[in-house]
Order: C-alpha cells, then structure tokens, then sequence
C-alpha cells in the first residue's frame, strides 16, 4: 500500500479538536476532524481508512498547514488526484491543500522536527464580526518590546510543566523551543493583529494557549525576569489566564532537519 501525506486546512470553530472521539457525547461520536475525513477515505476507498496526524489541535483552534498521513489500499489513484477528490466530499470547513506519495516508514506525527503555531490578538476593541472567530480581542495595546522580553525565555530545551494544563499525559513536560516572538500583522480593510509565533519540536497540551494568556496577564505589571520565574517554577498554578482557543491557528510542520528528543 503506498503512503499518502496530506497538507490540510481547517476552520476549528465548529470541531471538538483534531482527534477522532468516539464516544465523547454519552458514547455518541462528536464531530472532529480527523473523524470527517475518516469518513471521506472511507467512501473513497469503500474499507475504513486510518489517518495520523502530526499534532493534535483543540476544540476551536484552526490549521493552516496541519499534517496527516494514511496508507492507500488503492493503487488507480494518483496521489495528488486526492487533492480533488477529498474536498469535493469534505465540508466547507476543511480543504486539502496538497497530497503526495512519500515513505512507507514516514510517520507525520513521528517524522516531523517542528511544529510552529501563531496566535492572533486584536488590541483595540476594533476587530471586525468576521475576524471574532480568529482573533482574541484584548482591548488594550500590550507593550510589544516588554512582551518579547518575556518571551525570549522561551528558547531551547526547558521544562514546561508551568504551562502544562491538567489532565496533559505526556511522559516529559520538557520540549525543545526554537523560537517565540510576537510581531504585528496588518488587517485588510482596518487596523493590525498582535501575532505570538512560536516554533518547538513538540507541545504540551493547551501549551500554547497558556504561554499567550500568562505573557498578556503579566505584561501589565510584571518583566522577563518575573517571568521566567514563573516559567523555572515548573508550578501551574503561577501561570496566568489560559488564551481563549479562537485566535490560535497550527501554523506549519516540518519535516527537515534533526529530530530532537526531550
């Protein structure tokens, strides 16, 4: 069977998170996205297929360039004719952006060396009805230099269990950070965005989430050095507000480079 890797795009808004969940509603399945797309292979190949992902997104949080891979029973079917096929029965709120034949040792999940996501703020009170389901609109204009202080902590191997939310059930908080910084974005037809970048071989779950909600919380009266404290603390509880899930977006995946391990 060949390996097929898909390139996916997703509006979050209306899924409970990537993950297929199967009986998360009184044993009833909830709509997800890897479940929507199961579906589709399913009728495309008329026997259940499985898909990987390389990470998995929460409720409400979107894609631009999510990773997910799954082995083909079907040989007539050029890969990239998958593109086509897969969005002519999907929803609206996901698109196939691209799909090619690769490694039948590739993993999305295991071969990827980083994952990079974005947040979007808006932080004027000045964000259009279209933007609301994309953006977290704080209402004040944060400090930008004072935020990217703070986030300069948040770089290299560090233990990330003070942004680790409850329940996470992964062997080791500790991941690797190969960037973090926040920069502004101008918005068609109005205004600009407040957008936090942030790269690592792997995240913590709601990580993301919690890094954003804690540097807006602390950067009204606290600095870097408060900061990473809190971050060194290893201590959840110190972490400030978790970011409402609308504003983030699973930016990229990469596959080049070296896989680090922590």
């Amino acid at each position: 069977m060949r390996n097929i890797l898909l390139t996916v795009s997703y509006d979050g808004t209306n899924f409970c998170g990537w993950q297929r969940q199967d009986k998360s509603d009184g044993g009833k399945p909830v709509r997800t996205v890897q479940g929507e797309i199961e579906k589709v292979l399913e009728k495309i190949h008329k026997v259940k297929t499985s898909l990987q992902g390389s990470g998995r997104t929460d409720s409400g949080v979107h894609a631009v360039r999510q990773a997910a891979n799954f082995f083909s029973p079907v040989d007539s079917i050029p890969a990239e004719k998958y593109v086509l096929a897969m969005n002519s029965l999907l929803p609206d709120d996901i698109r196939i952006l691209e799909a090619k034949e690769v490694d039948e040792k590739f993993s999305s999940r295991f071969s990827a060396t980083s994952r990079s996501y974005r947040y979007f703020i808006i932080p004027s009170h000045k964000a259009l009805a279209s933007q609301m389901p994309f953006a977290w609109d704080i209402g004040h204009e944060p400090n930008i230099d004072k935020l990217n202080k703070m986030a300069s902590c948040l770089k290299g191997e560090i233990d990330c269990a003070t942004f680790a939310a409850s329940g996470d059930e992964s062997l080791s908080t500790c991941r690797y950070l190969y960037d973090a910084h926040f920069f502004y974005q101008e918005l068609y037809p109005c205004g600009r965005a407040l957008v936090f970048e942030i790269t690592a071989n792997a995240f913590l779950w709601k990580m993301v989430r919690s890094i954003v909600g804690s540097l807006i919380y602390f950067e009204k009266d606290k600095d870097a050095d408060y900061f990473k404290q809190i971050l060194e603390s290893c201590d959840r509880s110190k972490a400030g507000p978790t970011a409402p899930p609308q504003g983030l977006f699973l930016w990229d995946i990469c596959f080049d480079g070296e896989r680090v391990h922590v």
